[in-house]
């Protein structure tokens, strides 16, 4: 089976992305009213996820009938299908939505063959859009955007996620984010991993750890960033973070020093 054109992949998922995005906008002015479901501990999910997921899906399928997507709340196609799998996150930051706190985003990933193709994550609270393309690069509102120049971690600004999903993980967490402040020029946990991965594309993060993600909430991100010249692995520094969740990204001096005190703080 041939892949789709890079270019109709993109049109696709920046499409997509925005319906998602018009799917949430009556939901964030109408927060307090929403009907909310605790999935797991400190895990939400909201109306305004399932029906930016409902959006996003129908947008992918008017281009590709019978695509198969896997998604954070209700489509569910395997991770391994052999064709093309759109990897979605609806609402990247549900908790920051349900607060007003305007970080969250929408993540779509095409993956052909298990490698990531294209993806977009776009910001409604800025109307920011990341986007790359395997091969072709990465842009930030059509513009070429690249990770930063940063040569060692000592001047690094970070990113990272709290374990809320592995609690039984957060003392070692606790001692990789120890290390990771006394090394670096400061730690930020913004609450969006997906926004988080887009930054460290376009230099606004020297780098981001985090474990436990789902693939959709690292599929357009960590694309983003190998096509902005930057460095993805998981904890063990292998490249298949979609099926292990866990991601240590960053231009690539930073990702190597970055790697090492995590994987150390956190085997």
């Amino acid at each position: 089976m041939t892949a789709p054109a890079p270019d109709d992949l993109l049109r696709t998922a920046e499409r997509a992305a925005r319906a998602g995005a018009a799917a949430l906008a009556p939901h964030f002015a109408a927060r307090s009213r929403l009907s909310i479901e605790e999935k797991a501990h400190h895990d939400f999910v909201s109306e305004a996820d399932r029906a930016s997921e409902r959006a996003i899906a129908a947008a992918i399928r008017a281009d590709f009938p019978g695509a198969a997507i896997l998604a954070e709340e209700e489509e569910r196609a395997a991770l391994d299908t052999p064709g093309p799998l759109w990897i979605v996150d609806p609402l990247d930051g549900t908790t920051n939505f349900l607060h007003g706190f305007p970080v969250y985003s929408i993540s779509v990933a095409c993956a052909f063959g298990g490698t990531v193709q294209a993806g977009v994550v776009l910001d409604p609270s800025r109307g920011e859009l990341f986007a790359a393309a395997r091969g072709c690069g990465a842009t930030l509102d059509r513009r070429p955007i690249a990770v930063s120049p940063q040569p060692a971690l000592r001047r690094a600004l970070i990113g990272t996620g709290f374990p809320f999903r592995r609690l039984d993980r957060l003392d070692l967490y606790l001692a990789a984010f120890r290390a990771v402040v006394v090394e670096t020029a400061g730690v930020r946990r913004a609450g969006s991993a997906a926004i988080d991965l887009a930054y460290v594309a376009c230099g606004r993060l020297d780098g981001f750890w985090e474990e436990g993600l789902g693939p959709w909430d690292i599929a357009a991100g960590a694309l983003l960033i190998e096509e902005g010249g930057g460095v993805v692995t998981d904890f063990r520094g292998e490249r298949d973070v979609l099926a292990r969740g866990d991601i240590v990204a960053g231009p690539a001096a930073v990702q190597a020093e970055l790697l090492r005190i995590v994987a150390h703080a956190m085997p």
